[in-house]
C-alpha cells in the first residue's frame, strides 16, 4: 500500500519499465571515471549544455561554442545560463517552498525578456500551481523520475509565467532530480535529451495536456527517453574531459 498520489501512473503500460531503464542508464553514466577527478569540469560543461538546450527549446537557438565564448547576448540564453548557475543554491528550498523557488526561477530566466513588473508573477493557473506545490513540498513518496516528469509537464503545459516559461519548467524538473538525490550534482543533461527528440517533446507535452491515460503515458515514456539521452550526453562530456590528458 502507498499514499503516493502519482502511483497510478506507474501502472500505465511500459511506464515503470521505461523509468527503470532510464535509472539504469544514469547509474552507469555516474560511474564514469572522469567524475572522480574532474567532476567540477564535467558539471560546468553539463550546466552550459543544459542551458543552451533549454533556450533552444524556447526557439532561441545558438551555437554552443558561441555561448561558451560569451558572444551571445540573447536574453533568453542569458536567462537560461543564470538559472543553471543558480540551481545549486535552490535545492534545499525547493521541497520546502516550491512556489517561492518558481518565482525566483522566473526572475532569473526572464530578466531582460519580459517587463520587470512581470518577473516572478503568475499570469495564469494559480490553483494548479498551488496543487503542484503541494505535490512537491515534502514529497518523499513519489519516485524522483516520476515526480520530475510531472513537475515538468505541469509547468510546460500550463506556462504560468510570461516569456520563457519553458526554461522554468525544465529547471524545476532538474531541481526535483537533484533534491531527491537522483542526480545530486545535476550532471544529467536532460534538456539536451529533450532537444534531441524535440518533435516528440512537443507532441508528448501536448498529449499530456489532454489528461488521458494515453496522453500521460506518451509524456512519461518521452521523459524517460530524454533522461536516458541525457545520461548519454553526460558520458560524452566525461569522455571529452578525459580525452586531452588521455587518462
Amino acid at each position: 500500500m502507498t499514499n503516493d498520489p502519482l502511483a497510478p501512473l506507474l501502472a500505465l503500460a511500459d511506464v515503470e519499465a521505461a523509468l527503470a531503464d532510464a535509472r539504469a542508464k544514469v547509474d552507469a553514466a555516474m560511474r564514469h571515471r572522469a567524475l572522480r577527478r574532474n567532476g567540477g569540469q564535467v558539471a560546468a560543461e553539463a550546466g552550459l549544455r543544459a542551458a543552451v538546450a533549454s533556450a533552444a527549446l524556447e526557439d532561441h537557438r545558438h551555437d554552443l561554442a558561441s555561448v561558451r565564448a560569451g558572444t551571445v547576448t540573447d536574453p533568453v540564453v542569458q536567462g537560461a545560463l543564470r538559472v543553471s548557475e543558480a540551481l545549486g543554491g535552490l535545492v534545499d528550498l525547493w521541497p520546502r517552498a516550491p512556489r517561492q523557488v518558481l518565482a525566483r526561477l522566473h526572475v532569473l530566466a526572464a530578466r531582460g525578456a519580459v517587463a520587470d513588473a512581470d518577473l516572478g508573477r503568475l499570469t495564469s493557473g494559480a490553483e494548479r500551481i498551488d496543487a503542484l506545490a503541494g505535490l512537491v513540498a515534502g514529497n518523499e513518496r513519489t519516485p524522483p523520475l516520476l515526480l520530475a516528469a510531472v513537475v515538468h509537464a505541469e509547468l510546460l503545459t500550463l506556462r504560468p509565467f510570461a516569456g520563457p516559461a519553458g526554461v522554468v519548467a525544465r529547471a524545476a524538473a532538474r531541481l526535483t532530480l537533484v533534491a531527491r538525490g537522483f542526480d545530486p550534482r545535476g550532471l544529467v543533461v536532460v534538456e539536451q535529451g529533450h532537444l534531441d527528440r524535440e518533435p516528440e517533446y512537443v507532441g508528448a507535452s501536448g498529449a499530456y495536456a489532454t489528461g488521458t491515460p494515453d496522453g500521460l503515458r506518451s509524456w512519461l515514456r518521452h521523459y524517460a527517453a530524454a533522461v536516458s539521452a541525457g545520461a548519454d550526453h553526460l558520458t560524452q562530456i566525461s569522455d571529452e574531459v578525459l580525452a586531452p590528458s588521455g587518462k
